[in-house]
């Protein structure tokens, strides 16, 4: 698999020269299987450029097909859909999996934001693409899903006062695990959880905060960098990528970020596993 990342702040895009190196842009991963298979994880602003690259494909004549795998709602994980350019090409096919109890009611939140007090479009209907609405309701272990050969299992985490769902891609005997926006209970991750992430070759995980600033806004539900260090550790993964960056941290702020994280990983016993922070444009191989 093929990771490239469009988007890797969390809650409001923050553009500015304070953040030009990791980027301002708001969730978004692209993800190419070995097969061509697109899957698009999350549409927070960082879809614009995504959808910018793929008009120079066979997305720009109607052709085109990729999966969407939603962690959840809140803007910051949507808000991008409206200006992702291959949904106004007739032909062009989506596969939207998220969180949901029906099809109708994942259809019913993308429509949501494109009321006309939101949105000029007024309604899905007047894109040119189709949609197949796929719901989630948290729990995909014994038989995951899947799109062309990749599976996809996931796993409900927690998030303030609703849940985020974490994906697991698994590609032959490659993994890949993305779990943004999770607020673990003072015990930790879950053990179904920690069995979710169990030896990821790569961990792309929420580190919207330092473990200071994490404290003052627990209600939030967000993890800091110590969260996702130790549930790197405890569920022995190779790779751990730091993700979600809060808004106002700056682009110093996030590599202390980086250094901290490296200190700790080391102190826990997790030595052996990388660690990267998530920039726009940062491409890994899984």
């Amino acid at each position: 698999m093929e990771v490239t990342f469009y988007g890797v702040r969390g809650s409001i895009p923050a553009p500015g020269p304070e953040t030009v190196r990791y980027g301002g842009n708001t969730a978004c991963v692209a993800v190419r299987g070995c097969g061509g298979e697109l899957l698009i994880l999350d549409m927070g602003t960082g879809v614009i450029g995504l959808g910018r690259s793929l008009l120079q494909s066979e997305f720009c004549r109607g052709e085109g097909r990729a999966a969407i795998l939603l962690s959840h709602a809140h803007w910051d994980h949507i808000q991008g859909f409206p200006f992702f350019p291959p949904i106004f090409v007739p032909g062009n096919r989506f596969t939207v999996f998220g969180p949901a109890r029906s099809s109708a009611m994942l259809e019913g939140i993308l429509e949501g934001q494109m009321n006309p007090h939101f949105s000029p479009l007024y309604t899905m209907r007047n894109l040119g693409a189709v949609f197949e609405f796929v719901p989630v309701e948290g729990e995909v272990d014994d038989e995951p899903l899947r799109y062309g050969d990749i599976h996809i299992r996931c796993r409900a985490n927690p998030h303030g006062n609703t849940f985020c769902i974490a994906y697991r891609l698994e590609e032959g005997d490659r993994s890949l695990v993305y779990a943004p926006d999770v607020g673990y209970p003072p015990e930790g991750p879950s053990a179904a959880t920690l069995a979710l992430y169990r030896g990821a070759d790569v961990l792309i995980h929420d580190a919207t905060y330092t473990p200071q600033d994490r404290q003052r806004r627990l209600s939030r539900g967000y993890a800091s960098y110590a969260d996702a260090a130790e549930a790197a550790v405890r569920a022995g993964v190779r790779r751990l990528v730091l993700f979600h960056f809060d808004q106002d941290y700056t682009d110093e702020q996030v590599d202390h970020i980086w250094t901290q994280c490296r200190e700790l990983l080391d102190r826990l016993g997790g030595q052996d596993i990388e660690l990267m922070a998530a920039a726009e444009g940062l491409q890994l191989s899984v």
